[in-house]
């Protein structure tokens, strides 16, 4: 929700800051450098202090730096909370795999849907409801209303801390000293991270690219409605997920379907016109929902219950990596090349990606 949250407020953030567009494309990069980097002390942090204090330490210093926002006097104050609040929410991305082995070990598809679903509602919820409802409720101060943000999510710390009480996997101070560090040498975290990537790089840069592909061959009156479509598609995938991910997760032809569909979507945009981007930018957010939901239940899955975390925090260190490299090469092949559809080649080889490297994992439960 505080990060997708700003681009509805961006013109006035512009207006009232002076950014430039240099640092309007770095506020908008920021939470995922952090997602990238702080992944790693995440895990760290759950072997010494548990998986659940972890995440509400992360939703509390979320909370409170998306509130600091607010209070930003220039670029430099506004980058520095928006890095705490990165920081935050990274710290709890890697503390999620290893609480669905703890809190639901023979359901972790059902699990990490349902969390998934959250995550795609709350982004639907923070770019739908800011301006027309927050902003006014506000009195018309970005502020004001960024600080509001911070609201529930103080609140959905309060309720982990009230309800959440249950062991997690990874218990803080053992004997032989508490393992953090993830295993670079297991192939596991590596394929895994480059599926995750994959898909993550799938997302941003569609929403990168889409607008200005659309600009560029003179259909601006299908852009709003495209980016709309290409978001909102990831719900329905995301509902039927949580009776389906028990069933697909361990199914490499279910993840090669999911990854043939975003490459049908991709040449479908380049190919078609009209109503047929719309439709397929919408396909493109369905399948990418669902590879989402099913790379997401497998460091629980493959894990053993002490080595989750470390896990989750490689994978999400190489996924958020490519999701920064993945758009920066697809616009240097656009400069490059002066042709527009190039700058979704990057994409299509993701696509690729996740219809082969499934076939050369293992799925099986580690205990």
């Amino acid at each position: 929700m505080p990060v997708l949250a700003v681009p509805p407020l961006l013109p006035l953030i512009h207006s009232d800051l002076n950014l430039s567009e240099t640092e309007i494309g770095t506020l908008a990069g920021l939470p995922l450098l952090l997602f990238a980097t702080a992944a790693v002390p995440s895990s760290l942090a759950i072997a010494r202090f548990g998986a659940k204090s972890t995440l509400v330490a992360g939703l509390f210093v979320t909370a409170v730096a998306s509130a600091l926002r607010g209070a930003a006097v220039d670029a430099v104050t506004l980058f520095a909370a928006t890095m705490v609040m990165g920081g935050g929410i990274a710290v709890m991305q890697p503390a999620l795999p290893p609480l669905v082995r703890a809190w639901l070990p023979e359901r972790i598809g059902l699990a990490t849907a349902t969390y998934t679903n959250g995550l795609l509602v709350g982004e639907i919820l923070a770019v739908s409801l800011t301006l027309p409802w927050l902003l006014p409720l506000a009195g018309g101060s970005w502020r004001t209303a960024i600080a509001l943000w911070g609201v529930p999510i103080l609140a959905i710390a309060l309720l982990v801390v009230w309800r959440g009480a249950r062991p997690v996997a990874v218990a803080p101070g053992e004997a032989r000293g508490p393992r953090w560090w993830p295993d670079w040498r297991d192939p596991h975290i590596w394929k895994l991270g480059l599926l995750f990537g994959s898909v993550n790089s799938i997302y941003f840069s569609s929403n990168a690219f889409l607008p200005e592909y659309l600009s560029h061959v003179g259909a601006s009156a299908e852009i709003s409605s495209a980016l709309t479509a290409l978001n909102f598609g990831q719900l329905p995938a995301s509902l039927l997920m949580l009776g389906l991910a028990e069933h697909l997760i361990g199914r490499p032809s279910a993840y090669a379907v999911a990854g043939l569909l975003c490459l049908a979507s991709v040449l479908g945009i380049l190919l078609m016109s009209g109503i047929w981007v719309v439709f397929w930018a919408g396909m493109l957010g369905f399948a990418g929902a669902i590879a989402f939901v099913l790379i997401l239940a497998l460091p629980p899955l493959l894990s053993a219950p002490d080595d989750v975390h470390r896990t989750a925090a490689g994978m999400f260190t190489i996924s958020y990596t490519c999701a920064v490299a993945i758009p920066i090469i697809g616009g240097l092949a656009w400069d490059a090349s002066g042709l527009a559809p190039v700058a979704f080649a990057p994409i299509g080889v993701c696509a690729l990606v996740i219809v082969v490297l499934p076939f050369w994992i293992e799925f099986r439960r580690r205990i």
